[in-house]
């Protein structure tokens, strides 16, 4: 387990006592694809880090309507700032993409942790603001930037540039309630990207064929392109 903890961003500063101290308190949790975690407004005593799998983080609208805010994948920690509240509780709600296997941290304990080292504080503080400013970039991205920009920018971020193919490991459905489109937006993007010799696509394999022109449409797409109308575009902002 600290081993594990050590090769997180969040963590990897700890010093070895340090990482003693989150493991001895740390219990890990096999949850099958499909079980949830906690739901928003459940009181938060731990936060987490995925060790295996994929966690999927969405708001539930009083209509019963999802959207997801953010997929966690290993080596990645979710529910961290919440240590810092009084009483705090889930504003999301969490639930596994595929069997996970995750180590639920003792948020109290880490708190009083870092009371105890004001360079612990420090070195945590700075691993939030970087997380913060990528959730910065993140609503730059849902507001400055059409579906099919959006589309493009997460197929560059997904395929290294030394590689031309990746494996999509999230279902359409939850990936297009990511980037705020609708499914069928989502799909209608894809299918002219395919159509028009800029990716090829075999089963959940996708392969960047003209990654120049992609990166263009990562940051020219404009709207209208695919004659979406503003709502089509918008469809499922964040909360």
């Amino acid at each position: 387990m600290i081993e594990s903890l050590r090769n997180t961003p969040l963590l990897s500063e700890l010093s070895d006592a340090q990482l003693q101290r989150v493991a001895a308190r740390g219990v890990r949790q096999c949850l099958d694809e499909g079980q949830w975690l906690f739901r928003q407004g459940d009181p938060a005593r731990c936060f987490y880090l995925v060790e295996s799998g994929q966690v999927r983080l969405f708001r539930l609208s009083p209509d019963g309507a999802e959207k997801v805010i953010e997929i966690v994948s290993p080596g990645q920690t979710f529910a961290e700032a919440l240590m810092f509240l009084k009483a705090p509780r889930y504003p999301v709600c969490a639930a596994m993409l595929a069997p996970t296997v995750l180590i639920a941290i003792d948020a109290q304990d880490f708190a009083a942790m870092l009371r105890e080292s004001m360079d612990t504080c420090f070195v945590i503080m700075g691993a939030l603001s970087r997380r913060l400013r990528g959730l910065v970039g993140e609503i730059d991205n849902l507001t400055l930037h059409t579906a099919k920009s959006r589309v493009a920018r997460y197929l560059l971020a997904h395929c290294p540039e030394d590689r031309r193919a990746f494996a999509l490991d999230v279902r359409k459905g939850v990936l297009a309630s990511r980037l705020s489109v609708k499914p069928e937006t989502f799909s209608r993007v894809i299918k002219q990207l395919t159509d028009d010799g800029i990716i090829a696509i075999h089963g959940a394999h996708i392969t960047i064929l003209e990654r120049a022109v992609l990166g263009e449409l990562a940051e020219l797409a404009a709207t209208g392109e695919l004659g979406l109308a503003p709502g089509e575009i918008a469809a499922g902002a964040m909360p």
